[in-house]
């Protein structure tokens, strides 16, 4: 039997994050063996998850890898139980490196598939495999909310909280220029990337709702129309992302921004941690 030396507890509990008392006692259990006692914490620690799997998972953070040349973007919602653990530098790097082998990769259709795939960072370890070791770590669950890969020219932003993210679909233009846009995009929230691709029963029901207002104010039929159309172009301005007017120059559309950058607005994907809804918009 190996000597159990506190320098040896001291390094297990360097490589593992866990109690110096854990360590010890694995490394009591496996006769002072190392590698024995690294098998043994992270089996004990996979039994101790597979019992937490029904805790809620409400905090997190989104994720994005994106690039115009080659055309990729990819964007991932990693769920954890607490706003501390989702602020922790090795989660935001397990973060991080999920979007870039989601993006690089050969691409998921679901969490379990990306799981299996290598930590671009962590040569020799999975994606899986680092997230079990956090998980025994921190002892939180870890969850793979959402994913989406892009194969196109792709620009991205991430909110500073990581709560909400943006995937923009362009041609032309530049990253710079992209990003600008995406965060417009993540502030504003716009229903459709161009009026065409509005919804058309929300449109239309606008328009009822306006030709009602008018017929209200005793204008006549004959110029209702009229108003109507220049009163739909401030319900554009609002939820269509090319009329809005630019966050960051409020004279100009976000439409012309772009088109004087040489961008062409194809489609944008937005998310907020923890929905499921309205968040996607696709031009036709």
């Amino acid at each position: 039997m190996a000597e159990i030396t506190a320098s040896l507890v001291k390094e297990l509990r360097e490589e593992t994050g866990l109690p110096l008392m854990d360590c010890k006692r694995a490394l009591q259990d496996t006769s002072g063996d190392k590698e024995a006692a690294l098998r043994k914490l992270r089996e004990s620690g996979k039994k101790v998850m597979a019992m937490r799997q029904d805790r809620s998972t409400d905090e997190g953070r989104i994720a994005t890898y994106t690039s115009l040349k080659p055309g990729v973007g990819a964007m991932i919602e990693l769920q954890v139980e607490s706003a501390p653990v989702a602020k922790n530098d090795e989660v935001i790097a397990l973060a991080n490196d999920l979007a870039k082998q989601l993006a690089t990769g050969p691409g998921a259709k679901t969490a379990e598939e990306l799981w299996k795939q290598p930590a671009p960072s962590r040569n020799g370890t999975t994606l899986g495999e680092w997230k079990d070791e956090l998980e025994n770590k921190i002892r939180e669950v870890f969850r793979l909310g959402r994913i989406t890969r892009i194969d196109a020219p792709t620009g991205g932003y991430v909110h500073h909280d990581a709560k909400s993210g943006v995937l923009l679909v362009v041609e032309g233009g530049n990253d710079e220029l992209a990003k600008s846009i995406a965060m417009h995009v993540a502030a504003m929230r716009p229903k459709a990337t161009t009026t065409a691709e509005l919804d058309k029963d929300l449109v239309e029901k606008e328009r009822a709702i306006l030709s009602e207002q008018a017929r209200k104010e005793g204008k006549p039929e004959n110029i209702i129309e009229k108003m109507i159309e220049g009163r739909m172009r401030n319900f554009y301005a609002e939820h269509v992302l090319a009329e809005q007017p630019f966050v960051k120059d409020d004279k100009q559309s976000v439409g012309k921004v772009a088109a004087a950058g040489g961008m062409k607005l194809v489609k944008f994907i937005r998310w907020q941690l923890g929905e499921t809804a309205g968040e996607k918009s696709v031009a036709s």
